[in-house]
This record gives structure tokens, sequence and C-alpha cells, in this order.
């Protein structure tokens, strides 16, 4: 290693060791999001969060941003919320003279990190200009073109996008994570946390500056990805073959968080265990399991020698979601329910039904996980009548 790959590598650490990792300390049960949104920091990609008001999601951003030395520019989107609001008005004295000159100071046009929160109340005044702004960093008004300093976008929201007119707005988001409130067994950490937070006047020292980021950004392309290109396409045909839709561009521009994810670990070398980032490129929440399922199958050929270097967030087991893997199931006998369905239908809703099993069998919840599993036993009774549920491969037992 020379010594620009062995300062890129430590700028990676130093990004996790001196601002995830403290963000990680002080929020509980928010481990995830922060690595997603470290992941897509580096990667220069914006991140989408959805979750119900109260989960912490604009504190987690506030944190993140007040850790490193740069600009932020926060706002909450309402349906009457104008372009002037976002991108800054035009100036006044300027327009006197008979020039349109936007006045940027303090708005998005300068900032570093951008946080729009209910992000979906976007409408089409400010559409255009933001579709722009997410994809290719750039904001144009008349006759004025602004090259933005943005290092990421994070959007938020409490539900997912029904309008038709937000699909292209969403699909700028590459990686989407959920943020909820922790599990009742650890609430008193978070109040004991959150009232220590509280009681904490000073402003958190900046772990990095933004030009350390924006150097990580551009040693992208320094990561090898040679060794995982193969198990990469491979999985995301996966993925499409379970009907989950990704473009060929969605399907290039993600080798940018396996890098980043590299990066994260002070490798300039992608590995197998760096393909968790494909958990979170989901549409809908009905997708979420089905997806994990799939990436977690690919995961498990992770060696013990790889294990060491590994992001820690590959090696998170989520846990399933008895909710979405009910409905799952019931989308899958919808489909057998069709009239005469084909071979190939079926043999998708084999391949489906195995995985979404085997997640089945890691709910907590005992009467869930029992009614969950005579779900999946009415559904193979359906899918081979004459044969017993199948094998699970990972855990040897049946799917019962």
């Amino acid at each position: 290693m020379n010594s620009m790959d062995g300062t890129i590598s430590a700028m990676g650490r130093q990004l996790s060791d001196l601002v995830l990792g403290p963000m990680k300390r002080g929020f509980v049960g928010k481990d995830e999001v922060i690595d997603l949104l470290g992941v897509c920091l580096v990667g220069g990609e914006n991140l989408f969060i959805l979750g119900p008001p109260g989960t912490a999601k604009t504190a987690l951003v506030q944190e993140l941003a007040s850790r490193l030395d740069g600009r932020m520019f926060d706002y909450l989107l309402t349906r009457f919320t104008e372009p002037n609001e976002l991108f800054g008005p035009f100036d006044i004295r300027r327009l006197r003279e008979g020039e349109l000159v936007t006045n940027t100071e303090g708005m998005l046009p300068r900032a570093d990190l951008v946080f729009l929160d209910e992000l979906l109340n976007a409408n089409s005044a400010i559409l255009n200009s933001l579709l722009m702004v997410l994809n290719e960093r750039v904001f144009r008004r008349g006759r004025e073109t602004f090259v933005l300093p943005t290092l990421m976008v994070i959007g938020a929201s409490n539900s997912l996008p029904e309008d038709e007119s937000l699909a292209a707005l969403f699909d700028r988001f590459l990686l989407r994570v959920r943020c909820d409130n922790v599990p009742d067994e650890r609430l008193q950490e978070v109040v004991t946390a959150g009232w220590s937070r509280e009681l904490t006047i000073a402003k958190p020292p900046a772990g990095l500056p933004v030009d350390c980021i924006r150097k990580l950004q551009n040693a992208l392309h320094t990561v090898s990805l040679d060794e995982v290109r193969t198990d990469y396409v491979a999985l995301i045909c996966r993925l499409r073959l379970a009907g989950i839709p990704i473009s060929d561009r969605r399907a290039v521009k993600l080798q940018r968080m396996v890098a980043a994810s590299a990066l994260l670990c002070g490798r300039q070398q992608a590995i197998l265990s760096d393909l968790w980032i494909l958990k979170y490129i989901w549409d809908n929440e009905e997708q979420q399991e089905l997806i994990t399922a799939i990436v977690n199958q690919s995961l498990a050929a992770v060696t013990v020698d790889e294990s060491t270097a590994r992001h820690p967030r590959s090696a998170d087991e989520q846990q399933p979601n008895p909710e979405i893997l009910s409905q799952e199931l019931q989308r899958i006998a919808n489909r057998l329910q069709q009239e005469a369905p084909s071979d190939a239908v079926r043999a998708r809703c084999r391949d489906e039904l195995s995985l979404l099993a085997s997640r089945c069998e890691w709910v907590k919840n005992d009467h869930q996980r029992e009614f969950l599993q005579q779900e999946v036993n009415k559904l193979w009774s359906i899918l081979d009548p004459t044969t017993d549920a199948p094998t699970n491969p990972e855990s040897g037992s049946s799917k019962t």
C-alpha cells in the first residue's frame, strides 16, 4: 500500500471512529441509520429515512452535521413551500438594476449537508430544481448555474410516495432505511441517553473537515471491485428475478456504495460482505423482508478470514418484521389463487417462500412465529401437495 492509499484508508477509519462511533454511543438503537448515513456520505449518494415523528431522524442528521466542519441546510417541506425558501430569493438591489441574481447566502446551494424533512410534500414548483440537485449537484435558475458543494442529501418522511409524480424524486435516493421507535426493553436506555443530551450544552468537537469527506468521495474509484463483481452481478440478477426492479443505472451507481463500505473499513478492495448495502434498495415496505433474505443468503458465504475486516452492518442479523412477513406470505397466496398459475409463477413462488420461511423462524414472539409457520405450511401444501415442506439449508430444520 502506497502512502496515498494509507492516507485514504486512515480517513475512512477516522470517520468511523471520530464521527459515527460517538453517534452510536449517543443514540440508542440507531446504529443502522447511522451506518447508512456514513456509507452514503462517503459514497456521495442520497439517503431516504422512513419513520414516524419523534424517532430522532432530525436529531441524527443535526448531530452528524455538528461533527463535520461544514455548512448544513435543513428545511421542513410543506405543500406550499416555494423555491425561494430553499434556494434563496432574488437579490433586490440587483433586481432594481434589471438583473435576476439569486442571493444564496445561508441557503441550500451553499450547504455541504442538506436535510429535507417531509420530503414527499415537495410540490411541482420545486420538484424539477430538486431533481437536478439530487442527481447532478447543480441548481439552475434562468441564466444562473450553481455547481453545488453538496456532499449528501438526506430526505425524511413518515410515509412512502403514493403520487406517481413523486416517483422520480424518491428514485434519486439510492438507499432507504427505516427509523422506528426502539423496542420497549431498551426504552430506559433511550430516556437516560436523551436526558443526558438535554443537559449537554457544549457543541461536540468536529470529527473531520468536509475536505476529508471530499477526498474519500474522490477516492471511490481507487477501490478495486474485481473480487466481488461476479457475485455482485449475480445478486442483482437474483433480486431482479424476485421482482425487485433495479435499473441498469441503479446497478451501476450502487457500486459506489460497495466501495464506500470498503473505505469505511479502511480497505481499498471490496470483499463479499460489502454487498450488505443491497439490503437497503427497497421501494416499499413489502420488499424489505424478501430483499434481506436474498442478500443474507449471499453473505452466508463470507469466509472466516474475511469476517474480521467486514463492515459491522454486514454482520448484523436484522430482526424480521412479522407484519411484513405476513403481508409477503399473503401476496404469494394471492398469486397462487390466480386461475392456473404457470410453472414459472409457481417456481418463483417456491423460491420466495423458501427464503421467507427462513426469516419466519427468527421471529421472537412465539405466537407470531407459530402463526407464520402455519401460513408457510399451507402454502407449501398448495405448491407441493404430495411432498413435505423442504428442509431449510441454513438451519437444518423444515419449514414448520
